[in-house]
């Protein structure tokens, strides 16, 4: 998995418009069917990682654990963030496709 490439289309989707961040926001865009991928940190807490999970289960969105809060922040340009969501399709399916990716 190439972390770098993960976070620079992470940046590349803020840029496009096409990420939201923060729980609200997050979980307005799956309810609301704009969610194509959910990305929660590893270090969230369980119950928020619960939270998450079942939601996107719950509304069949694709759900990955990946990084710290502070370098998904990082990566969007904002402070330490704990969720983020990708509201376009090709965007999605290409972090996605790297995520998945094994060494």
């Amino acid at each position: 998995m190439d972390n770098k490439k993960i976070y620079s289309l992470l940046g590349l989707s803020t840029r496009a418009g096409k990420l939201k961040s923060g729980e609200f926001s997050v979980l307005d865009a799956i309810r609301s069917g704009k969610a194509y991928a959910v990305i929660v940190s590893e270090d969230a807490s369980d119950n928020t990682k619960k939270q998450f999970k079942d939601k996107c289960n719950y509304y069949n969105v694709p759900i990955a654990f990946f990084g710290d809060m502070e370098s998904l922040g990082h990566a969007v340009g904002k402070g330490v963030r704990t969720s983020l969501v990708i509201t376009d399709k090709g965007l999605a399916q290409s972090l996605l496709k790297n995520l998945l990716q094994e060494d």
